[in-house]
């Protein structure tokens, strides 16, 4: 049955305006905040302030689409082992469905009519977008033709992207992620055992070698075009961890705009090399400390969720079994009007946003000389603490001190509270993901997990439910402050 696609021209920008705040530079080596708008040329300010992975705010309101339309690879990682028909596992290189660009765009469409926060989307495999790039291609241009507003990404190991750079310029793609893990040949030829390039499959350090040369021709290639590049790397314990602080220098030389440190992902469940060998993970606090050593001015994503790549939603979320081609009608047209008035309301919560954040900073500056405080909060995003405890995947880690509240990392948690119940098991699994936090701030918490919680050494904390994450951090570690001040006296 053939379908319908509707066109509905829209306005620059949907219609919708972008205010520019005139607030201070970037106080943290994160990137994409408000704050950050003084800072930025405006046409850098217009590519990241909705984009949901280039911008540490903008993923609160904002939304991605990966559609699975590339599944070849000519590359394999050690820590890689792509997965199709598979809806149970959460990490990058799995899909439930491989589309075609016809599939993919009825799928973009019932999306975006469904999820108002769309802002992009993403080609991130599950192969290579670059290698597999005909369709990848194919696919921009249909979804383009329909829905002119939506930005477009892709991920890459950057070994074809030279091949199609011309056209990555020419489709107006604005941002690009290059996965690069190394920058000595001999440092790779252990995450890479081969590689196909001109029509040879290629091992070793030879292997590794063309790569990283590859990789370099590519981050030159997008600076020249003026392409925003994120830099993913992935931490590798006792293999390129300390290394990274290498490949950091080097592609910020080279022109990287934002730079981000994944953890290896290596569960033997997933059937990759690295699991099967035991390679262990790095653990939080590792993690934590090669970021803390990169934050000299880098910009630094700490918001990433290692998205599958067929992912639907706001980070930290996926809606992807929601859309299977099977749910989505043959014939459908596109209807603008829900993602136009979302940003409506996203412009004015923003400028809320801006000010609470502002009054906090002050709040906190006025203090004497206090400690740094982890704090961990529970939050169905939209930048509030507004998540029951019991329901939470994830926490939100925060750095607090005179000196403001930070952004760190989010911590992927067993969900505790399943068919109305809690489960102990699953709450010891969450403290344990919470060690080094001192604190939790919720909307609300059942009495058992509380005084567990607390047991542990950990504050519980409901009493900014639903205020802005910054309002609600500031004011607890000023009242915690004020109360120690006034025990001692």
């Amino acid at each position: 049955m053939s379908q319908l696609i509707h066109i509905q021209p829209l306005e620059p920008n949907g219609g919708i305006p972008s205010p520019r705040p005139a607030t201070q530079g970037c106080a943290s080596s994160a990137c994409g905040k408000m704050s950050d708008a003084k800072d930025l040329a405006d046409d850098i300010w217009e590519k990241v302030k909705d984009h949901p992975c280039y911008s540490e705010e903008a993923h609160q309101y904002f939304a991605r689409m990966h559609v699975a339309v590339a599944p070849a690879c000519n590359i394999q990682c050690n820590y890689c082992n792509r997965k199709y028909d598979c809806a149970n596992e959460s990490r990058p290189g799995v899909v439930s469905e491989r589309l075609t660009p016809e599939q993919a765009l009825r799928k973009v469409i019932a999306v975006a009519n469904e999820v108002s926060q769309l802002s992009v989307l993403g080609i991130a495999g599950p192969g290579d977008a670059c290698y597999d790039w005909e369709k990848t291609k194919e696919t921009f241009e249909q979804v383009a033709k329909v829905i002119p507003d939506v930005k477009f990404c892709l991920s890459t190991n950057g070994l074809a992207l030279a091949d199609c750079i011309d056209d990555i310029a020419k489709m107006n793609i604005d941002h690009v992620t290059l996965t690069i893990n190394m920058v000595d040949p001999e440092i790779g030829a252990k995450i890479y055992p081969w590689i196909f390039f001109e029509n040879k499959r290629w091992t070793g350090i030879e292997a590794s070698r063309i790569l990283h040369e590859r990789q370099m021709l590519a981050l030159e290639l997008l600076k020249e075009r003026g392409i925003l590049t994120k830099v993913n790397s992935v931490m590798i314990p006792n293999i390129n961890d300390t290394h990274l602080l290498e490949v950091n220098r080097v592609v910020k030389e080279k022109g990287a705009f934002l730079y981000n440190i994944m953890p290896l992902i290596s569960d033997p469940a997933h059937g990759t090399h690295f699991g099967l060998t035991r390679q262990r993970e790095p653990s939080h606090q590792e993690l934590m400390a090669l970021q803390n050593q990169l934050a000299d001015g880098t910009k630094l994503m700490r918001h990433c969720r290692q998205c599958r790549a067929d992912a639907i939603g706001l980070l930290g979320e996926d809606r992807g079994q929601a859309f299977s081609m099977d749910k989505i009608p043959e014939t459908l047209e596109y209807n603008p009007a829900n993602r136009a008035s979302y940003r409506e309301i996203v412009a004015q919560e923003r400028g809320e946003h801006l000010e609470q954040k502002k009054s906090a900073e002050k709040k906190l500056a006025e203090l004497e000389a206090k400690p740094t405080i982890l704090a961990a909060v529970v939050s169905k995003q939209g930048g509030r603490i507004n998540q029951h405890f019991g329901h939470a995947q994830e926490f939100q880690i925060y750095e607090v001190s005179p000196y403001g509240v930070k952004f760190i990392s989010h911590r992927k948690i067993p969900l505790y509270c399943a068919e109305g119940n809690g489960d102990d098991q699953r709450l010891d699994s969450i403290i344990t993901a919470l060690e080094g936090i001192q604190a939790v701030l919720c909307a609300r918490i059942g009495d058992c997990p509380r005084e567990k919680l607390e047991k542990a050494g950990i504050e519980v904390n409901v009493d900014y439910a639903h205020d802005w994450i910054e309002s609600g951090l500031s004011s607890w570690y000023a009242a915690r402050f004020s109360k120690e001040n006034r025990r001692i006296a």
